[in-house]
């Protein structure tokens, strides 16, 4: 109560004698005046540094790519630059309009540990790029196969790797965004440092089939198709006995340019192929026993 009161009392301690209110108006322009000539300096500021960061960013792309550095390592230092460059400017032009920069460096140092936290999984990705730049375990146009970051992996081609993410183009023209700090905990498979590329294509038959026929037309299959490396081991074999089938591995290596369409072509001709040969290609089955009741 005795708080309220002491407020209260506060309060009506202000001065508003009309001396006071008139000065007050009296400085009004002035202060109007001085704050609007600051802000169209800081405007001012603003566009130039926008087009400084613009052409500095230019400068470097142009030199680290006459010095034949990666284009992977060029797009993260360049959008890098462009962080630190956009909060120089911005730090710049509150000082224009009038901010105490020192008081503004020690309320952003008084709430650095609250951004951190905020800001975990931000710092997290920025680390997981600077390592993949230092590592490498891929390059941008490489075809990677990009796993442990959901339950089916990610098939695709490195379009950007950026300060946070790195993005993939998949083989159906969707673009898939992957944070940098998950990618480079896990594990990456990259088809592009190889040539080549196995094609692995499991097929089942009847039981009542012949597998020596089933393997003589899989085979003759494999050598009678273009851009299958006929250098390397081509196999049909028998990789288990399942429930209603015969499960055969039809295997040949393509280069890794040529792996989808390969495959494609393929898994379409090795069921051709059966059909002629008079080999079946079963589907589950059930057998169900009735007993009658005595």
């Amino acid at each position: 109560m005795d708080t309220n009161i002491a407020e209260i009392s506060d309060i009506t301690d202000i001065d508003l004698s009309p001396g006071v209110i008139e000065k007050f108006l009296d400085e009004l322009p002035d202060k109007l005046f001085r704050f609007g000539f600051k802000l169209v300096i800081a405007i001012i500021v603003l566009a130039i540094g926008l087009q400084l960061i613009k052409l500095i960013r230019k400068i470097l792309r142009k030199s680290l790519e006459k010095a034949n550095v990666d284009e992977g390592i060029i797009h993260f230092t360049n959008s890098l630059l462009k962080v630190i460059l956009m909060f120089a400017l911005f730090v710049v032009v509150i000082a224009t309009c009038g901010v105490e920069i020192s008081s503004f460096l020690a309320v952003l140092g008084s709430v650095s540990v609250a951004i951190g936290f905020a800001w975990q999984g931000s710092l997290s990705n920025l680390a997981g790029g600077l390592l993949i730049l230092v590592l490498k375990p891929f390059h941008m146009g490489e075809l990677n196969a990009l796993l442990n970051m959901d339950e089916k992996g990610n098939d695709g081609v490195v379009e950007e790797v950026d300060i946070f993410y790195t993005k993939i183009v998949t083989a159906d023209q969707r673009v898939i965004v992957l944070p940098n700090g998950p990618l480079a905990n896990g594990s990456i498979t990259n088809y592009t440092r190889c040539p080549d590329h196995r094609i692995d294509i499991p097929v089942g038959i009847s039981y009542d089939a012949d597998i020596r026929k089933a393997r003589e037309v899989l085979l003759d299959l494999l050598e009678h198709t273009d851009k299958i490396l006929q250098e390397k081991d081509k196999q049909v074999i028998v990789d288990s006995l399942g429930d209603s089938s015969v499960n055969l591995i039809v295997r040949c290596f393509v280069k890794t340019e040529d792996f989808y369409e390969r495959k494609a072509y393929l898994t379409e001709n090795i069921k051709l192929t059966l059909d002629e040969a008079g080999i079946s290609i079963p589907f589950p089955q059930m057998d169900v026993h009735l007993s009658e009741k005595v």
